[in-house]
């Protein structure tokens, strides 16, 4: 790896977020299997790891974005919206994989496709908390999201809630799963063409 891109990993904390997401995919897993060997619980049981996993690895994907040298990015001779575009794709992508393999099987309700569409979706929320308030501040917008929508979301899936509530939806709903993509996209655009605000008083 070349010493400009291991100085550009460093700068970002990017090692310690992708150990975190490692982390989180490890307590997403045992999590996951304690809760559905519960008497009476069954892979249903499943739904708090499926949006408290993807939430986590979002935070830490967002604790990542920060812009250290922002005064250099913006006069740099080369481009900054393809590493900052890659700085969000790739560990988004490792988050993916790792929350997929952590809630394997019932792929129709809260397995590995509800865990793949909430960690895209709550990665976009991130990414555009981090453009707007900072990355620092970064956890907070989804953060509040996702406890707005848990306990406001009905019982019964599909309807209009997989518009807005899209996080607690099965892994198979349409709705649920246009709005995390889209989601995906904007914050992704958004942090690349902009890259994280500045807050006074980061160094």
């Amino acid at each position: 790896m070349r010493p400009s891109a291991l100085l550009y990993l460093r700068s970002r904390a990017l090692p310690g977020a992708l150990a975190a997401l490692a982390g989180t995919a490890v307590a997403a897993a045992w999590a996951a299997w304690w809760l559905e060997s519960r008497p009476d619980f069954d892979h249903t049981a499943r739904l708090p790891v499926v949006v408290l996993g993807p939430l986590l690895a979002a935070a830490a994907i967002g604790s990542s974005l920060h812009t250290p040298s922002d005064e250099l990015d913006r006069t740099a001779v080369r481009a900054w919206w393809p590493r900052r575009l890659a700085h969000v794709l790739a560990p988004a992508a490792l988050a993916v994989t790792l929350l997929a393999l952590a809630v394997p099987g019932h792929a129709e309700q809260f397995g590995a496709l509800a865990a793949v569409r909430n960690t895209l979706g709550l990665v976009g929320v991130t990414a555009v908390a981090a453009a707007v308030v900072g990355a620092r501040l970064s956890w907070l917008p989804p953060a509040f999201f996702v406890g707005t929508v848990y306990l406001a979301a009905p019982s019964t899936p599909g309807g209009g809630a997989q518009w807005w509530a899209w996080v607690m939806q099965p892994g198979t709903q349409a709705g649920a799963w246009t709005v995390a993509v889209a989601t995906l996209t904007v914050g992704t655009a958004l942090y690349a063409w902009r890259g994280a605000r500045r807050v006074t008083g980061e160094s």
